[in-house]
């Protein structure tokens, strides 16, 4: 994390209870060090037990993302850096439309079987990455299952979450995997507009199709990490945790390129 990336995600971060005088120790590494350290790990696809010698204790490390990962604490940094992104871009805060997919990546031995299974569709033994992304292509949900769990039964409790977090939502954007009774259950329980975007009968090859590119993009952008390349996880809440640390990285960088454009532009004429 470079310098002027820090300047902006520092005031985003949770503030340790410690700080709010509500008991417990301070802690003896620097956030910024232990930040690196996962974001290392995430970029670069290593061990725990591999990582370079510059950063804290790989133990101390693991310590600190589990803790992260458990209380929630990186899902609040997400939201917050979501938020401004947003805000950067002239959007609000909350969004009022989604696009919803999935999609399946190989599991590593590592990954016990009662959470992998095979995806008869893309032919892939392994688990399942759902996510709901803004119009911008920023997560709001993402959710990992099995491979073999259809797009459709793991959208209904996504959809209910979704609503229940973003109440403005009214509208999904959809692929034809999510068509069916899915469709008018959303209308009628969440009053949610789930509008599938199909593919003609008569494209061939690679086609860009409205408003189904922006999430297919974001599942690009989580690839570019080499950890979620390929599920390694034991626990399926830990591969949603380090997809929410690869979107922190991209929308601090975001942030700071911002900023910097911010900076460097010249004054209005008057």
């Amino acid at each position: 994390m470079t310098d002027a990336e820090w300047v902006v995600v520092r005031p985003l971060l949770p503030v340790p209870a410690w700080m709010n005088g509500k008991g417990g120790q301070p802690e003896g590494y620097c956030h910024r060090q232990m930040i690196d350290a996962v974001r290392y790990l995430v970029d670069n696809g290593c061990k725990w037990r591999a990582l370079p010698t510059d950063f804290p204790g790989w133990d101390r490390v693991y310590t600190f993302y589990r803790r992260w990962r458990d209380k929630g604490l990186i899902a609040e940094l997400h939201d917050r850096l979501r938020e401004r992104v947003r805000g950067d871009e002239g959007r609000s805060a909350e969004p009022t439309a989604a696009i919803i997919d999935s999609q399946s990546v190989k599991a590593a031995a590592s990954v016990p079987t009662a959470s992998r299974g095979f995806d008869g569709g893309k032919l892939i033994n392994g688990r399942k990455r759902h996510v709901i992304v803004d119009c911008l292509g920023l997560l709001l949900m993402v959710l990992v299952t099995a491979a073999d769990v259809t797009d459709r039964d793991a959208a209904c409790g996504m959809l209910e979450r979704l609503r229940s977090r973003h109440r403005k939502i009214t509208l999904v954007w959809a692929d034809g995997g999510y068509t069916g009774r899915l469709v008018t259950w959303a209308a009628e329980h969440l009053r949610i507009a789930l509008t599938v975007i199909k593919r003609s009968d008569d494209t061939h090859g690679f086609t860009v199709l409205p408003r189904r590119w922006v999430v297919e993009r974001t599942l690009g952008w989580l690839m570019r990490s080499r950890r979620l390349a390929r599920d390694y996880e034991t626990l399926p809440t830990s591969s949603e945790a380090l997809a929410l640390w690869s979107m922190t990285m991209l929308m601090g960088r975001r942030l700071t390129r911002h900023q910097a454009r911010q900076v460097t532009r010249p004054p209005a004429a008057t």
